[in-house]
């Protein structure tokens, strides 16, 4: 690095003008001398970039080893994932794994390890554990394509979840039976009954506890009290409902408040990411049975002897979809945003029925969709996902793009993709196969 040939200025002034530049332009004057370099390398400039681009970065990772993360680095490397996971060029930003191994359907998959968008470590191997109707539960590492345990096979299995919080894998049977595993290892941790073999699945963590919701109809909500903190979930409104203190020593027979909502013909369901509960639900209008969305807020009342469950509603309009479908996907992001799909089309809606966008980037129907802060993935019986980012904008606000399509393999092999799911910089898609041993695609994009 060569010293300026010229007077040069303080410091704290080369700073303040640098602070005006962009990340491009504080690269390309890091190069002009020696005391710019040491402006230009200034902690401070980095900072500011990242949280003007993403608001919130993993300070506490930074800060305890400055050497090995630092801001510029951070930048630098978020930066080039996000540019590659927007642009989708095949063999540049993004490589392509198949994960064989199951011997049935997928009945479902999820990440048991992931990246998140906050942490400096992208490069972390993700895991994804999947069941099958083949009676197992597999593990794998998804950068190195292999299987890292499966347990020994059972009944056809119907639904699964992950724990990652607890490394934690559970999945139901066709019996109803429920089983846990260990994440690391695959050993069977906890067997019990969910009194059905149409249930559905659903974990949560609440003050370090583990709780296990087991339902058999949707769209009923139950709010349970569990030591001095209100829970909400959905629930079921038939049968019985099975709560855990702690999912590996099941606890039956716990009193459960709950509620029906008074709409009728529900449909699907969504919490809000950033309002936990509040709830929108897709439903018929009892009159001329047309879809409707309805937005409820949940809350709990309670009096001396008991408490009581409540739902206001606080938004709701009509849907004016191209057909009727009977599986439609609702999800939500952050605390003003639904994202539809209609058939073919993914559709946007602001909270009060305002329709801001609709996609038609599919040939046949949209069975699987993924949202998440950076970007919103669709997988279609075409074979093909399609990425989408968002993106503020200080006029318009909260934008989605349309980018690229992901391929899923070849038609004559596949029946097309079944489900889809994210972390921070990959895309894990389950493909039905005609053969009857569907399999896992894995995209991990470079940073």
């Amino acid at each position: 690095m060569e010293e300026c040939v010229y007077p040069s200025l303080h410091l704290d002034c080369l700073i303040s003008i640098f602070s005006f530049l962009s990340e491009d332009d504080l690269v390309t004057v890091s190069y002009v001398c020696k005391e710019w370099y040491e402006a230009a390398e200034t902690p401070w400039l980095w900072r500011e970039l990242c949280l003007h681009h993403w608001g919130f970065c993993n300070l506490g990772q930074l800060l305890c080893d400055s050497e090995q993360h630092t801001w510029k680095r951070y930048f630098l490397r978020r930066s080039k994932l996000e540019q590659n996971m927007k642009s989708g060029r095949t063999g540049g930003d993004y490589t392509c794994k198949s994960l064989r191994g199951h011997k049935g359907r997928l009945v479902g998959f999820s990440y048991l390890v992931e990246n998140s968008s906050v942490q400096d470590s992208w490069n972390c191997s993700p895991v994804v554990c999947s069941a099958s109707s083949d009676g197992t539960v597999k593990a794998w590492d998804i950068h190195k394509a292999v299987n890292l345990w499966t347990t020994t096979g059972q009944n056809p299995l119907t639904a699964m979840f992950t724990d990652p919080q607890r490394c934690l894998v559970g999945a139901s049977d066709n019996t109803g039976t429920i089983k846990l595993w260990n994440g690391e290892t695959g050993e069977e941790i906890a067997s019990y009954s969910g009194g059905s073999s149409q249930c559905t699945l659903m974990p949560f963590n609440k003050d370090e506890n583990a709780f296990l919701m087991v339902t058999l109809i949707k769209y009923t909500v139950f709010l349970k009290k569990a030591k001095k903190n209100v829970r909400n979930s959905l629930g079921g409104a038939l049968g019985d409902v099975l709560w855990s203190e702690s999912v590996c020593s099941p606890v039956a027979g716990e009193k459960v408040v709950s509620m029906n909502l008074p709409v009728c013909g529900c449909s699907a369901a969504v919490f809000l990411p950033s309002q936990r509960s509040r709830l929108a639900v897709i439903h018929t209008d009892g009159l001329h049975n047309q879809r409707t969305v309805t937005v409820f807020d949940l809350s709990l009342k309670k009096s001396l002897y008991k408490e009581e469950p409540q739902a206001q509603q606080v938004e709701s309009f009509k849907l004016e979809l191209n057909q009727w479908h009977s599986d439609l996907i609702l999800k939500a992001k952050g605390s003003n945003t639904l994202l539809l799909t209609d058939g073919n089309d993914l559709k946007v809606y602001t909270l009060k029925g305002a329709l801001i966008a609709t996609f038609k980037d599919h040939t046949q129907p949209i069975i699987s969709l993924c949202v998440d802060n950076f970007r919103v993935v669709t997988a279609s019986r075409d074979l093909s996902l399609r990425v989408l980012t968002w993106r503020n904008d200080r006029e318009a606000g909260l934008t989605l793009e349309s980018q690229y399509h992901l391929l899923g393999g070849s038609h004559s092999m596949s029946r097309g993709f079944s489900q889809v799911e994210c972390d921070y910089a990959s895309i894990v898609a389950s493909v039905e196969a005609v053969d009857g041993k569907d399999v896992l695609k894995a995209y991990i994009f470079n940073s």
